[in-house]
């Protein structure tokens, strides 16, 4: 296809404004990585266990809570679909049943976080790291409710291209979390040195906090523009709450296996020693934190593409998520540059340790060889669900992370005893294989949409028979 400059100007236009929507998205998920980098690297000055603990319950937490997290991601495509077609009473009528479905989800993932200590010792986890972990992993707890009502009124101001205050709340939320680190573990401004608790209690007092800014922002920007959200009367609505279960399942679902496949990694490399379970954790960050560059443009893509297809401009809508895709790889292709040129000086951010440097050096280099397919993959992702298909991810990662990564990264580390690195090989081929697939998935989902008359129902509400 010959591209004429008006199509070349379109496609400018669409990626600027793409460009604009996942800068500060980028920002907010950077943003929200880095509290965990910080919370690693305060702890990390106090030992190997230390660091191999606040790594475990840390995964194990957010794997958990993550479930919650999914569910509201429902939100995105039909705030950005209903917002897109001018419906401002029903992105409000969806803000208010995320505010509902976040409530009743608290007391059941508290439950499942509070018992997990318990499981780990069914699980053979080194027993000193899983007593270290257990008082930090109950304290995390108690902030999920802040976390989810975050999350929620998160979703409903990225889906309204609000997305600078959100960026903001995240950097002013760094520091705090920092303050509260360095105050709280190690006994600064006359308060006692909790140790790695510290940090789970600067982590909840950081939740608090972006939790009452994204508040504040609602409340302010609706006095500043108002559009009725404070004279329409939040009502339980079962019909909107089965809409939201059936686009938020999968996408909690592809949650959930993503980042089960890299807590199961953990726990099972918490049989080894626990400079292998450290050097893990801390390259886990590491890609982590490189993987919400892609994650805030593919939440970017996910809106753009939704908007698109609320004002029924399908052509726009495959443009954005081929550019969003396009966008990723290109930030992952530096990433992954950066990691391999630069392992060593990564490493002593968080540790001084030899041994640990020793070992994480080798996976940092498994993490940049990855970096470009976890970019394809993540942002990919965010265009399906834009379009409203959920069940696709959730199968591929099924597929890709349990059929295939897992079970070969257990093999490779423990049966072929090649320790920590074998993991890594098989969650690389995981992610790997999830490119590709989901790649040849947005194709088949793209041709479709782009096909379809202006006067044909929300793609959320067509059945992807590819």
């Amino acid at each position: 296809m010959t591209l004429t400059q008006p199509k070349i100007a379109v496609l400018k236009k669409e990626l600027r404004a793409l460009a604009l929507l996942a800068i500060p998205v980028a920002i907010a998920e950077l943003g929200w990585m880095l509290m965990t980098v910080v919370d690693t690297a305060m702890v990390g000055h106090l030992s190997a266990l230390a660091i191999a603990a606040t790594g475990l319950g840390g995964v194990l937490y957010t794997t958990i809570v993550l479930f919650g997290f999914g569910l509201l991601l429902s939100m995105d495509p039909l705030i950005a679909q209903a917002y897109g077609a001018g419906d401002m009473p029903d992105c409000h009528h969806t803000l208010h049943q995320g505010i509902f479905l976040s409530l009743a989800l608290t007391l059941p993932l508290m439950a499942i976080t509070w018992l997990l200590p318990g499981v780990l010792l069914h699980w053979n986890v080194n027993p000193t790291v899983t007593q270290a972990a257990a008082p930090f992993i109950r304290i995390l707890a108690l902030g999920t409710l802040p976390l989810l009502l975050y999350a929620c009124l998160r979703r409903y101001l990225q889906a309204l291209h609000l997305v600078r205050p959100i960026m903001l709340a995240l950097l002013t939320a760094n520091i705090i979390n920092a303050l509260g680190d360095w105050a709280l573990i190690y006994g600064h401004l006359g308060l006692p040195a909790l140790g790695i608790v510290g940090a789970a209690w600067a982590t909840n007092l950081s939740r608090v906090y972006l939790m009452l800014y994204l508040a504040a922002v609602i409340i302010l920007q609706e006095k500043k523009h108002p559009t009725g959200l404070f004279h329409q009367l939040p009502h339980f609505d079962l019909q909107r709450l089965r809409q939201m279960l059936h686009l938020g399942l999968p996408a909690s679902g592809q949650i959930l296996l993503e980042m089960g496949a890299f807590a199961a990694a953990t726990v099972l490399i918490g049989r080894l020693s626990a400079v292998a379970l450290a050097a893990h954790q801390i390259v886990l960050n590491c890609a982590t934190l490189t993987y919400s560059i892609p994650l805030g443009i593919g939440s970017a893509t996910a809106v753009g593409v939704g908007h698109a297809v609320g004002r029924k401009d399908f052509p726009s809508a495959v443009r954005t998520g081929w550019l969003g895709v396009a966008l990723g790889a290109a930030c992952m292709s530096l990433s992954a540059a950066l990691i391999f040129l630069f392992p060593h000086p990564i490493l002593h951010i968080y540790t001084n340790d030899a041994r640990v440097i020793a070992v994480g050096s080798g996976l940092l280099w498994i993490v940049a060889f990855f970096q470009l397919f976890d970019g394809i993959q993540t942002v990919t992702t965010g265009a399906l669900r834009g379009a409203g298909d959920t069940p696709t991810s959730m199968l591929l990662n099924l597929l890709c992370y349990w059929v295939i990564g897992v079970p070969l990264g257990a093999a490779l580390g423990l049966r072929w005893s090649w320790g920590v690195y074998g993991f890594w090989m098989g969650l690389s081929l995981a992610i790997i294989l999830l490119a590709c697939t989901l790649l040849i998935a947005w194709h088949y989902v793209a041709r479709k949409i782009k096909t379809r008359p202006a006067a044909d129902p929300l793609v959320a509400e067509v059945p992807m028979d590819w």
